[in-house]
């Protein structure tokens, strides 16, 4: 009608410019393989603690390598979670800083629906944990059931959801960024149990020689690796977790290129550098290394499986990962939804959403992780939560592939539209549009 102008409503999950849907396929694709090499790690783990030879499992991980007046004579089960697992999170740290910093999430508005869906899929599943398992003395596991293991989750999409559309992939590559930096700061806060500050004043020295020569674009692996590990080592000694070295070292990299090399328009920053770097190994070494050495537990038959799962504990998890975690991020997400009053893309529906939520309810390494770090590795309770977590992550993953399945037709439909390219410039038409 003459003189009547129409305001279509915002979008819930943000756009993204075909730049950065290029990249973030890239970064799926290494996940979804490294999360195949992760299921195939922990299977063979989980079979081997169950069969004759499960001794010789058992003494693998507690083979102990290392110089013991530095304190590092760990075992091999301890380095794949100290040391492994920090290469990980160094790599989900840049991908965090490159997100807000030049990602199309650094609008506030873009990245309020991820984040605010991330922190209810962490304290919904922890309440649910509390209130489930604090009577029983095991309440220090309430962070179990907090994490997304996206490398999982990835894999399941891989088999289930081939044509999921982006808007959907890229939400909970972004929850699960997000979720990691959550889980980083519980493991750093809740879980040091005795804090050494001359270790950790340390630490500050190297990280700042570490920074001073990435904002210089230093790439020298003989430079920055000794700078590195020197500030691993000495966190490690601090007492807190010496993943968050990882993280630390990882903020301290500049995403955007300097202006004497040419300004952002130039090409990837040393974050991206970094990344591109790091993130086969973090995807295909460090993460099923892990996962190797850390879901080996002899179950002890049907009997050993039911008492597991019986377990208060175990119980709080399973349900957090399969109830808590979706609750959460669907009520975050809603919530977000009706103060904006934005409105989903055009061809999803809530319900897509329903099988996101739930597939994020797949908890593997972070999960088994603060297990370890909550009971005490190789504690009846820390067989009782790896049994749980590879309970949970297996029903979320069954519950989801059921949903999404439902709406496979609907996906290929949203997929052939956004990857339609009529003038054949290599740019899908979609992304052309003024509203992008």
């Amino acid at each position: 009608m003459p003189g009547v102008t129409f305001h279509r409503r915002p979008r819930l999950l943000p756009n993204r410019t075909w730049s950065e849907v290029r990249r973030i396929t890239a970064i799926l694709r290494k996940e979804t393989i490294g999360g195949a090499l992760l299921l195939a790690a922990a299977l063979v783990a989980l079979v081997w603690a169950n069969s004759p030879w499960a001794q010789l499992y058992f003494d693998l991980r507690a083979i102990r390598i290392g110089p013991a007046a530095l304190h590092l004579d760990l075992d091999l089960a301890t380095w794949a979670a100290d040391g492994l697992l920090a290469i990980f999170f160094f790599v989900a740290g840049l991908e965090l800083k490159r997100e807000f910093v030049a990602g199309d999430l650094r609008d506030v508005r873009q990245a309020a629906v991820p984040i605010a869906a991330a922190f209810g899929g962490v304290v919904v599943p922890a309440l649910l944990y509390l209130a489930i398992a604090s009577g029983s003395g095991a309440a220090s596991g309430w962070a179990i059931p907090t994490a997304t293991d996206i490398a999982f989750a990835l894999a399941v999409l891989a088999v289930i959801g081939r044509f999921l559309p982006t808007a959907l992939r890229t939400f909970l590559l972004t929850l699960a960024v997000v979720d990691d930096l959550i889980a980083i700061v519980i493991i750093a806060v809740f879980y040091t149990a005795q804090l050494s500050v001359l270790p950790l004043l340390g630490a500050l020295v190297p990280l700042a020689v570490f920074a001073a020569l990435v904002r210089r674009r230093v790439r020298s692996w003989w430079l920055l690796l000794p700078l590195a590990f020197v500030t691993w080592a000495l966190v490690h000694a601090s007492g807190v977790h010496a993943t968050v070295a990882g993280v630390a070292l990882a903020l301290t990299v500049p995403v955007p290129r300097s202006e004497q090399a040419g300004g952002p328009e130039a090409g990837p920053g040393l974050a991206e550098h970094f990344e591109h770097r790091f993130r086969p190994l973090s995807a295909g070494v460090a993460v099923p290394v892990f996962a190797f050495f850390a879901a080996g537990v002899g179950l002890g038959g049907f009997g050993g499986l039911a008492a597991a799962l019986t377990d208060p504990a175990a119980v709080g998890i399973v349900f957090g990962l399969l109830a808590g975690k979706p609750i959460g991020i669907l009520a975050a997400t809603w919530l977000v939804a009706r103060f904006t009053r934005a409105d989903l893309d055009e061809g999803l529906a809530w319900i897509d959403m329903v099988g996101l939520a739930i597939l994020a309810g797949i908890g593997f390494t972070v999960s088994l992780l603060i297990g370890e770090l909550a009971f005490g590795a190789g504690s009846a309770l820390d067989t009782h939560v790896k049994v749980a977590v590879l309970a949970g992550s297996l029903a979320s993953a069954l519950v989801a592939t059921v949903i999404l399945r439902l709406r496979a037709r609907v996906y290929r439909r949203i997929h052939e539209s956004e990857t339609a390219d009529l003038d054949r410039d290599g740019v899908p038409d979609s992304y052309q549009a003024p509203d992008r």
